[in-house]
């Protein structure tokens, strides 16, 4: 009985052998399989490709109106509403004409948001330049910075640097 256990534990020993071997000579074959792997997602990148240049191009969404805004406008927002009223429900090259008159520190980042919400009409939704007005322009309050000013006989005051949110949205007119 003795013998039949270690030749019960001697077998185990020899098919881990072997299967350290079998490995080895399946290694290639792994290899192979990879490599066919990787050349099925180039072919089909291709088939992509071609789909895609067969496939006739996609026209713009087509939407009636378009938007842009900025926040943190370093400006009061009280200064720049002066600057929003005088171009809300202009036309676009009415507006940017206002805007190129005016005396008032706002007048740039209104301007600006104004283009960037015209570019985005224009190159985003198809719209046309000719057609654009200022449907909506809106200022709000930004974020508010508190600092402190040094004052008579060691005291302090507040100061509150206040922010701007300018958003604006264009419009095509039939």
């Amino acid at each position: 009985m003795a013998e039949e256990k270690k030749t019960v534990k001697k077998a185990p020993k020899a098919e881990t052998v072997e299967e350290k071997k079998a490995p080895k000579a399946k290694a290639p074959a792994k290899k192979a399989a990879k490599a066919e792997v990787v050349e099925e997602p180039k072919e089909a990148k291709k088939e992509a490709k071609k789909a895609s240049k067969k496939a006739p191009v996609e026209e713009k969404p087509s939407r009636h109106e378009a938007s842009a805004f900025a926040r943190d406008v370093r400006i009061t927002p009280r200064k720049v509403r002066l600057v929003a009223d005088l171009v809300r429900g202009k036309s676009l090259k009415d507006a940017l004409g206002i805007l190129a008159g005016c005396n008032r520190v706002a007048k740039t980042p209104v301007e600006k948001v104004i283009r960037s919400a015209a570019a985005n009409a224009i190159n985003n939704f198809g719209m046309k330049e000719e057609n654009l007005y200022i449907a909506e322009i809106q200022v709000g309050d930004g974020l508010k910075i508190k600092r402190f000013i040094p004052r008579a006989k060691g005291s302090a005051s507040g100061i509150i640097k206040r922010n701007a949110h300018i958003s604006v949205t264009v419009k095509e007119r039939n």
